[in-house]
């Protein structure tokens, strides 16, 4: 990857959201257009996630949905939580291999979130941008209600450059020593059958 990572990453989500929506359908296979094991590929499969479970949460939340579909799609939603994390962690794998010849410099400091969680929010933002943008493009809509969603489109646009701001910097400081980077691991209980109560109850 050269140049700004942001600006790559940025590219690669507002394509794989614009390869969603040619068929606008939650079970449309994604066909990743970058070679297997590079960060580019990383990147577009988990906006892939993202933009899945974007719509998968509009769908739930139709109130004349049926409660069996309704369940199915929150196990849907769970395991997509998972394959999300999933995928934020091999990130932050990535970004490790990436500085982990730097030297530390005297009084190096540890940031409060990892740049792979950071990345996330960026993913995210990407599909709120969009979606806000179609909003403001409506025609079936009331004046106050397109001041209303252009006004916050202005807000997530500057939210974009103050978050890729802080990951360009964040970066930075990776690259000169500045920080270190100390990954967690996300123990995410629930979905282990040998930590959630309610699971390992049943077993017994």
């Amino acid at each position: 990857m050269n140049g700004s990572f942001t600006k790559t990453a940025w590219e690669i989500f507002e394509n794989c959201i614009a390869d969603y929506h040619k068929a606008d359908d939650v079970d449309h296979p994604m066909k990743n257009p970058f070679s297997e094991g590079t960060i580019e590929a990383t990147l577009y499969h988990k906006n892939w996630i993202d933009t899945v479970q974007w719509h998968l949460e509009d769908i739930i939340r139709d109130p004349q949905i049926n409660a069996e579909e309704a369940l199915k799609i929150k196990r849907r939603i769970d395991a997509s939580n998972q394959d999300r994390t999933d995928m934020v962690e091999e990130i932050d794998t990535w970004f490790r291999e990436k500085y982990a010849d730097v030297e530390m410099q005297e009084g190096a400091k540890i940031n409060t979130e990892s740049p792979a969680w950071a990345i996330d929010r960026f993913s995210i933002l990407s599909l709120k941008i969009y979606h806000m943008r179609e909003e403001v493009q409506r025609k079936d809509v009331t004046p106050e209600h397109h001041s209303k969603v252009a006004g916050k489109l202005a807000i997530l646009e500057e939210q974009k450059v103050d978050l890729s701001t802080a990951i360009e910097e964040l970066l930075e400081d990776y690259a000169s020593g500045r920080k270190y980077m100390k990954v967690y691991r996300q123990m995410k209980m629930y979905n282990d059958p040998s930590l959630n109560p309610v699971l390992y109850k049943q077993s017994k």
